[in-house]
Order: C-alpha cells, then structure tokens, then sequence
C-alpha cells in the first residue's frame, strides 16, 4: 500500500525529523489513474517490496512481478511484449546492441565441444565472434555460402547445434532462399536463429514463412537500427516462441546482467507507431534510387532484393512477395552498388566524400542517409560468383526527398567517376 501522511496520532510525527529525511521518504503519492499516448518511463536499480512476504514470493521470469532493476520494469516489459508482436513471437528479451543480442543467443545455447554455421554474407562482427570469443570457449564455426541451401546442408555435422540465417545478407543483400534453409534445419533437427534487422518484422513473418508455419527457432533485431529509427540508440532483441527455449536464453540472460536503460527504451516505445510508416517511404526511395543506378555506366552491378536482377530476387518474391497482399513485398532502404574496376579506390572514395546528403556512417533505419564503401575481400572467403568485379558501395537510404537524393548521387558520380 502507498504511504500515507503521517498525522498528530502517529508516534512517529513526534520525532522531528530532517530535510533530507523528509525529502526522501515524503508520503506523497501520485494517483495511479493516469493515462497518455506514450507509456511511463520506469527507471530503476532497486525495486522496493512491501514487506518481506511480497519479496520472497514475487518471481519475474513470467512477468508477473516486478524484483530488480535488471529483470524488468513495466516499460522494458511493454517494449518487449510489442516487439514479440511485432515479429510473430511469443517471447521477448532485450539487449544493449543488436551485437549482444548476437552473442545471446551464441552464449546461451552453445558450449565447448559444439559448432555454430554462419552464412559467407553475415554481419561481420558475428563472424568475428564466432572467429574469436566462441572459438577461445572451444566452441567451432563453419562458414557457408547462403545462396547454396546444399552446401548448408553438406556443412552440418552431429555437433552443429545453431545455424545463422540471414536475409538480406550483410552489405551484398543476396536474398538467399530462407524457406528452404528453414526447412532444412528443422529436418536435421537444428536450431535456426536469425538476423531480420534488415525485414524489421515488416518484410515476413519469421515465424510464419510460408504461411503454412515454417518458421526459424529465433530472431535477432538490431533495434538500433528501424525500430528506433533516430540513430541515437543503442538495443537489440531476442524473439521466440518456444517457452522452453526462451527460458534458457533468458537465465542466460540473466547471468549476464544484460539490461537497457528506461530512456532507450521509451525512445523505442516512442518510435514503434510510425515504424511502418518510415519503413515503406525508405523502401519506396531505395527502389527508385536503385533503379536509376542500374542505368549508370559507372555502376557494374546493382544489389537490391526487389530488382529482377539482383542475387536472390525470385526467394525475395517467394517470401516477401507472398507476404505482400499486393504482391509487391518489402525491401527495406538500402542498395549497394559494385563501381567498376576500372576505377580505383581513391576516385571510389573521392565519390563518397563528394556526397553532400548522404552522410558517410555506419548503421541505418534513421532519418539521414547514409554511404559506406567497403573491402568486400576482407570480409568474404572467395570473391562470389555472382557479384560482379569492384569496389562495393552500400547505401542506406533515410527520409529526405528522393529526386533530392538522385541529384547528389548524379553530382557526386559526374564529378569523380566521369
């Protein structure tokens, strides 16, 4: 019960207590009955109990109650419910980067003596980890190429535990066919996570892939990137819907004493209603940019799921299509392109630096838009066949008007790749 004001028939208002005394256990107590678009920002280390019956009975694990800072509060519980939502889940558990989120799922579920299977296209600091901390634990890693579900197939042994998927892959955006490399791990019997920052629980249901039910065991968002869509904050997540499998990762979680803070938080609660909104008007400025530079002499190849020709493009249409009421699927913001070899890497990079709206920075899903170029032979195993031979540029588009952005890239291209 809240406290109350004491009065002249309590003991205790007989003992003259001090302003810091007062100040911190002052008896005011707001009326609960307060109700706003946004949710209430709860931010705590310690949570109080109300007397030591409460505190031995209250458990967190099924968010019934509310124990430690770490375990929960009701808005990282709010978030979490709206992001299982979001992506078909059941369950939700939050992390301080989309990279933790990564490494919880590897921590949680791997031990040494087991293998984990990551596509040649992920994300490169999973790789990393896999090469690094995981290999350190005696826990050992296979590369695969994603756009060859036999070669997956072929790469599984009896101590392959995990397999990462990835659509659209890291920088290339090779959409790989995800429906039969879902279908394959759930024959063999092998858990399947995956990385849907890119689809943002917007582009496919990864729990639902064909609309029959074929569904991945995980998914892994960087929130930092759509949901929060600022480029101010930091989180990833966990989802499941497998109650089993989500209490293991989350004892795990616990023992890590992963949290967020209550401010993040709110940011992402703050900016989940506009999500689709964003998402389709960076999509839609993504395709039309995409396809004018599939027209310029200087770009040897064009990667985007939703062109004809990109790598992938018909299990793009198989998923995301199909999960399109219109046929037209999502695509997210971002394109990258291959410029020709003929051209080095200093006028590469002299195209980047021309660039006035595009911001160079890592990351997406913000408001600006964004350009990197990368060493695509440092972070792949062989040059893939079906990238064309260059220097790799990727793009993330933001929210500025698109013949805005068309202009800076025509500029920017005529004064440095002519």
């Amino acid at each position: 019960m809240p406290h109350t004001a004491t009065t002249s028939a309590d003991p205790a208002a007989s003992v003259p207590r001090a302003s810091s005394t007062r100040l911190i256990h002052h008896p005011y107590v707001p009326p609960a009955e307060f109700e706003a678009p946004q949710p209430a920002v709860h931010k705590a280390s310690t949570v109080f109990f109300p007397n030591v019956a409460a505190m031995r009975e209250r458990q967190w694990m099924d968010k019934s109650a509310y124990t430690y800072g770490l375990h929960g509060t009701p808005t990282t519980f709010t978030l979490e419910e709206r992001i299982a939502t979001l992506e078909g889940g059941l369950q939700c558990l939050l992390a301080p980067s989309g990279l933790a989120a990564l490494a919880l799922v590897n921590l949680g579920l791997l031990k040494t003596g087991d293998e984990v299977l990551l596509p040649d296209n992920a994300y490169g600091p999973g790789k990393d980890l896999a090469a690094g901390e995981l290999r350190q634990f005696g826990i050992t890693h296979q590369v695969y190429d994603p756009m060859k579900p036999a070669d997956l197939a072929d790469r599984v042994t009896p101590r392959t535990r995990l397999v990462w998927l990835e659509a659209a892959g890291s920088v290339t955006l090779e959409f790989p066919d995800l429906l039969a490399q879902a279908r394959l791990c759930r024959e063999l019997g092998v858990l399947s996570a995956l990385d849907n920052t890119w689809g943002a629980g917007l582009a496919f249901n990864p729990f639902n892939l064909d609309g029959r039910g074929l569904a991945v065991d995980i998914s892994v968002q960087a929130l930092t990137k759509y949901p929060s869509g600022g480029g101010d904050v930091l989180m990833g997540s966990v989802v499941t819907r497998d109650a089993a499998l989500h209490r293991k990762l989350k004892l795990c979680h616990m023992r890590l004493g992963l949290g967020v803070g209550g401010n993040d938080a709110e940011a992402v609660l703050r900016a989940l209603p506009t999500l689709p909104l964003r998402y389709a008007a960076a999509d839609r400025s993504a395709r039309r940019l995409a396809e004018w530079a599939a027209r310029q002499a200087p770009f040897a190849q064009v990667l985007h799921p939703a062109l004809p020709a990109s790598p992938g493009h018909a299990h793009w249409q198989a998923v995301c299509g199909a999960a399109d009421a219109a046929g037209q699927g999502a695509a997210a913001s971002l394109f990258s392109v291959v410029i020709d070899e003929k051209f080095s890497r200093e006028q590469v990079d002299a195209f980047c630096d021309a660039l006035r709206l595009f911001r160079i920075g890592y990351s997406w899903g913000g408001p600006f838009s964004l350009v990197m170029p990368y060493e695509l032979q440092t972070m792949r195993h062989d040059w893939p066949a079906h990238l064309a031979r260059g220097t790799l540029v990727r793009f993330a588009i933001g929210l500025e008007d698109t013949a805005d952005l068309q202009g800076d890239l025509q500029h920017a291209m005529q004064q440095t790749l002519a």
